[in-house]
């Protein structure tokens, strides 16, 4: 709040201070990031670290806690541009189970998985040209790793969720029920599965090359 009113009208918290703002990473140790809108004019203070932007205005900041932010869009555009990838992915992946932004915020080409066998994956989907799933998409109560909702078609990868035990056995087959119930059909492959690719491939080929479905009223 200091820095913001600091700078004046106009000024935002953002970048890496909006992200810790909003939950989706540790508050930064040292200065405070703010944007303002503009190419120029405001005069350097201690402790801030000033971020000036032309495309900054009301449809891109809010208010959180009373202080002005960028919104959690906007924050993670910024974010991508000055933090490392994986502390950006840890970024988004927060924002997605905070359910600050879906998955159709974000680009095509943005990396959201949570692991290497989901971007394994991602790539398998790449190379035989694929349509491009939703990633840790939200289908009812549950998340799941790649969804082709067009085709009702649902992919988990077990190595992120799976534990080996009986409790996470018993809750995937709750999750698979459920989502069965809702007309889906739900594949799971191994990380074995994957890294071979083939018994992927032949297994999803024919359910990709099929006409959409219509979704369930």
């Amino acid at each position: 709040m200091a820095a913001v009113l600091a700078l004046g009208d106009g000024a935002v918290v953002s970048h890496r201070s909006a992200a810790a703002l909003w939950g989706l990473l540790a508050f930064p140790a040292g200065f405070v990031d703010v944007t303002v809108a503009g190419g120029g004019g405001r005069e350097k203070r201690p402790g801030i670290k000033v971020h000036r932007s032309l495309t900054l205005n009301d449809a891109v900041t809010t208010r959180r806690h009373g202080i002005a932010v960028t919104r959690p869009k906007r924050t993670l555009r910024d974010l991508h541009r000055s933090v490392p990838q994986q502390v950006f992915r840890a970024a988004v992946r927060k924002a997605l189970d905070l359910r600050l932004i879906s998955s159709n915020d974000l680009g095509p080409d943005a990396d959201v998985t949570r692991s290497e066998l989901e971007r394994m994956f991602i790539s398998l989907c790449r190379r035989h040209r694929f349509p491009q799933p939703e990633v840790n998409a939200r289908v009812g109560p549950y998340e799941v790793d790649f969804l082709w909702r067009d085709r009702r078609l649902i992919i988990e990868t077990d190595g992120f969720r799976h534990h080996g035990n009986r409790a996470a056995f018993e809750s995937d087959g709750g999750r698979d029920a459920f989502l069965q119930s809702r007309g889906y059909r739900v594949l799971r492959f191994t990380y074995r599965q994957v890294l071979d690719r083939t018994p992927v491939v032949a297994a999803l080929r024919p359910l990709l090359a099929q006409r959409s479905l219509a979704p369930n009223l």
